[in-house]
C-alpha cells in the first residue's frame, strides 16, 4: 500500500491498556511454552498495530511541522509513549519470569531476553512524568532547529537548504554561509543551553530514582548494550586517539594541499576539491531512478527491496521549508514496509540517502520476513553497520550519480568516513563528561568541548567565530539532545564497515555474502557474537583499529 493511502487512527491508551491486560492474563494462564508463545503472537499483532500508527503520525508530522493535526498527534504521543512503554514492559516482565522461559529462550533467543532485562532495569512507572518532560524538551529542540529561517539572496532557507552553500567551491560564499549559520545559533544559544541543561538534570533524576549513580549506566542500559560496557568503549576511544586521529590528521593535511590553502579553517571543513565537491548530475527524481537501477544490478534481494519501495512510494526526500531537519529510516510493521525520510539539497548527501538510509531499509525489509519480532529490535551499533557498509557496496555504481566525478566522490567518501571517527568519539566522550558531572554550567560544557577538539580534531580552526569558536559546535548535533549515547554506535559500525571495505576490495562477492548474512541475523544474537559469525573482528579488540588504519592508508595511497 502506498504511504499516502495508509489509514491513520490515534492509538487510544485506554483501549491499548485493555488489550495488554487481556494478553497478560492469558499468557499467565497458558500451561506450556508452546501455548505461551501462541499468546505472544497476539502481542506481536498488537505491537505491530500500535507501532505503525505512531510511526505514521510521526512521519506525517516531520514531513510538515506546521501541520496542526499531526503536530497535536506528536504532542499526544510525547505524553502517551512512556505509558505505552510501561504496558509493554509489564507484559515482557511476565515473559522473563515465565516457568517456561527456557523453551521461550530457545524460540526467541537469549539476546532478546537480555535486552528485555535491561529494558526492565532502566524503566519504572514512577519515571513517566519525567519521561514525558524529556520528550517535550527534545521536541522543543527539534522545533527550534526546524524553525531556522535564514535570508539568502532573496530566499528564505532552513538549515538543510543552507547546507550546499557551506561547501560551495567559492570560499567567500562559504564564509558568508557560515556567518549566517553561526548567527542563527547565536540567536537561540540561550534557549539551547536551557533545553540541554533541563535534559541533563531530567535524565540524571531518572537515573537516581532507579538507583543508578548517574545517567551514564542508565543510558547504556537504554541503548541495550548487552555484551560490552563503558570500560570497553573507553579502550576503543583510546585506540582511536592513538591510531586514527594521526591518520585522519594526515588526510586533512593532504586535503589542505589539494585545496591550495595555507591553513584549514572551519569554513573548509567538508570541502575536498578546489573545484568543489562532486554533486549529483541529476535531479531528485533521476537520483531515485539511478538508485533503482543500482539496486536492480546489485543483487536479486536488493532489486526486490527497491522495487517495493518505489511501488509503495516509501520515500519523502525533497527538502522543504516546513520539513523537519535531518533524515532517517523508520518502519511501518503492519505493512512490512520501511520508510525513508530525508532533505535533498543538491549535495552528495542526496546520494548518501540512497546508500546509507537504504542500507537500513534493506535490512528492515529482510528482517520483516522473520516471524520473531524481537529479532527486529536491533541495537544501534549493529543497525549502523548495515547502512555504513551499504555506502561502500554501492561505490561501484557511483558513475550513475556523479558521472565523470565518480572517482572524486569515492575519494571524498572514504576520507570523510575516516574523519568522522574522531568526531564521533569526541561526541561520545563529551557526553560521558557531561553526565558524570550534571551540575556543570553551560560555559563549563563549552570549555570541555574545546578541550576535546584539541585531542580529537587538532586541525580545526574556528578563527574568531562567536558561536563555534566558543565551544558551541556540539549544539548543532541532534543526537546529543535527542538520543544520548547513540553516537558511539556510528563509530563502532563504521569500524566494521571499513572491514567490509577492505574485504570487498579483495573479494566483493565474499564481502556481500557476509553482509547479507549479517542483515538476516538481525538481532537474533549478541553484537560481538554476530560479528564473529560473519567473519568480522570486534572493534573493541586490541589491534583492530591499528590494523584497519594501516589497511585504509594502503587503499588511499
Amino acid at each position: 500500500m502506498k504511504f499516502k493511502d495508509m489509514p491513520y487512527e490515534r492509538v487510544k491508551y485506554e483501549e491499548a491498556e485493555k488489550e495488554f491486560r487481556k494478553i497478560i492474563e492469558e499468557f499467565k494462564r497458558a500451561d506450556s511454552g508452546e501455548d505461551q508463545f501462541e499468546v505472544h503472537k497476539r502481542y506481536y499483532d498488537l505491537n505491530k498495530r500500535l507501532d505503525t500508527m505512531t510511526a505514521i503520525a510521526h512521519i506525517r508530522h516531520d514531513i510538515d511541522t506546521t501541520d496542526e493535526f499531526y503536530s497535536k498527534e506528536k504532542e499526544y504521543y510525547d505524553e502517551m509513549q512512556p505509558k505505552l512503554t510501561n504496558l509493554s514492559i509489564e507484559y515482557r516482565k511476565e515473559l522473563c519470569r515465565s516457568p517456561h522461559r527456557y523453551w521461550l529462550e530457545e524460540k526467541i533467543g537469549k539476546a532478546a531476553f537480555k535486552s528485555m532485562e535491561l529494558e526492565q532495569r532502566s524503566f519504572d512507572e514512577k519515571l513517566i512524568p519525567l519521561m514525558q518532560e524529556e520528550n517535550a524538551l527534545t521536541s522543543k529542540y527539534d522545533r527550534l532547529i526546524a524553525g531556522a529561517r535564514i535570508e539568502w539572496e532573496g530566499e528564505t532557507l532552513n538549515l538543510s537548504l543552507l547546507r550546499p552553500y557551506l561547501t560551495d567551491c567559492d570560499r567567500g560564499v562559504r564564509r558568508k554561509a557560515y556567518e549566517k549559520y553561526s548567527k542563527f545559533f547565536m540567536s537561540v544559544s540561550e534557549e539551547l543551553d536551557e533545553i540541554f541543561d533541563k535534559l541533563v538534570k531530567n535524565r540524571t533524576e531518572q537515573a537516581r530514582l532507579l538507583g543508578y549513580e548517574n545517567f551514564i549506566r542508565l543510558g547504556y542500559d537504554r541503548m541495550k548494550r548487552s555484551c560490552y560496557d563503558r570500560n570497553m568503549v573507553e579502550n576503543y576511544r583510546r585506540q582511536i586517539k592513538e591510531y586514527f586521529v594521526p591518520f585522519a590528521e594526515r588526510l586533512h593535511e593532504k586535503r589542505r594541499k589539494r585545496l591550495g590553502l595555507d591553513r584549514l579553517s572551519y569554513i573548509d571543513e567538508g570541502v575536498y576539491f578546489q573545484e568543489g565537491n562532486p554533486v549529483p548530475t541529476g535531479k531528485p527524481e533521476q537520483i531515485i531512478r539511478a538508485g533503482q537501477r543500482m539496486y536492480s544490478e546489485m543483487s536479486a534481494e536488493t532489486k526486490r527491496f527497491f522495487d517495493f519501495m518505489m511501488e509503495n512510494e516509501l520515500f519523502d526526500v525533497l527538502g522543504r521549508k516546513s520539513k523537519k531537519a535531518g533524515g532517517y529510516m523508520t518502519s511501518l510493521p503492519e505493512y512490512g514496509a520501511p520508510f525513508i525520510f530525508a532533505n535533498f539539497n543538491g549535495t552528495s548527501g542526496d546520494v548518501d540517502v540512497i546508500t546509507h538510509e537504504c542500507g537500513h531499509a534493506f535490512q528492515g525489509y529482510l528482517s520483516s520476513e522473520d516471524p520473531i519480532q524481537e529479532h527486529w529490535d536491533l541495537t544501534m551499533e549493529t543497525a549502523e553497520i548495515h547502512s555504513m557498509s551499504m555506502e561502500f557496496f554501492a561505490e561501484k555504481w557511483m558513475d550513475l550519480f556523479f558521472g565523470e566525478r565518480a572517482e572524486d566522490y569515492r575519494k571524498m567518501h572514504l576520507e570523510s568516513a575516516v574523519a568522522f571517527i574522531p568526531y564521533g568519539c569526541m561526541v561520545d566522550e563529551f557526553q560521558h563528561i557531561v553526565y558524570a558531572s550534571p551540575e556543570m554550567t553551560p560555559e563549563e560544557r563549552r570549555m570541555e568541548w574545546m578541550r576535546l577538539e584539541k585531542e580529537y580534531r587538532p586541525h580545526m580552526d574556528y578563527e574568531d567565530d562567536p558561536f563555534f569558536g566558543k565551544g558551541g559546535f556540539w549544539q548543532k548535533q541532534l543526537h546529543i539532545y535527542d538520543y544520548p549515547f547513540y553516537y558511539i554506535d556510528y563509530c563502532l559500525a563504521q569500524t566494521c564497515a571499513f572491514q567490509y571495505k577492505v574485504i570487498m576490495d579483495e573479494d566483493y562477492e565474499r564481502a556481500w555474502e557476509s553482509y547479507l548474512k549479517l542483515c538476516r541475523l538481525s538481532a537474533s544474537d549478541f553484537f560481538i557474537n554476530m560479528l564473529e559469525e560473519v567473519g568480522l573482528e570486534s572493534p573493541f579488540a586490541d589491534g583492530c583499529i591499528k590494523d584497519i588504519a594501516g589497511k585504509l592508508k594502503e587503499a588511499l595511497e
